[in-house]
């Protein structure tokens, strides 16, 4: 007799769907404020961009998980290396 398989919310894809539209949602709320905000720049006009913080530190973390991918295959040992 096969186990009855239990149906979770994150199985269905309209659940999905409705998930990834609340998340773009959600950041498209937090970069909002920040067309309204004055802000005082310290370095370099760019800073005053809106938006500017949010996509360099997108761009950063995507950066290190391309540079940590490459970095996986020059570190990649065989599967007998200690052997």
């Amino acid at each position: 007799m096969k186990p009855k398989r239990e149906w979770d919310w994150l199985d269905h894809p309209q659940n999905i769907r409705k998930l990834r539209i609340a998340f773009y949602i959600l950041l498209a709320l937090t970069v909002l404020p920040d067309l309204f905000m004055h802000k005082h720049t310290l370095f370099h006009r760019v800073e005053s961009w809106p938006g500017f913080y949010a996509v360099g530190g997108f761009l950063s973390c995507a950066l290190i998980i391309i540079g940590s991918k490459l970095l996986g295959f020059v570190l990649k040992r065989k599967e007998d290396y200690y052997d």
